[in-house]
């Protein structure tokens, strides 16, 4: 699986990933931590497959070195 999620996106997906699974947790709502935790969960594995479907990519390309 390659990487397409950079470190802003990734630091982005880890504070609402939290800020919603908490949110969920003190409203009782199942549905709204399931979703924190997909949010979270991508930006942890640094991979979105939503990303890969529309051929985005918030990782910065490595360049080659000759």
């Amino acid at each position: 699986m390659k990487h397409n999620i950079g470190n802003v996106d990734r630091i982005v997906r880890f504070i609402i990933g939290a800020v919603l699974v908490f949110v969920g947790f003190s409203l009782a709502k199942w549905w709204i931590m399931i979703i924190g935790g997909i949010v979270f969960l991508t930006g942890l594995i640094r991979f979105c497959a939503l990303y890969t479907l529309f051929g985005v990519s918030t990782c910065p390309i490595e360049t080659p070195k000759e």
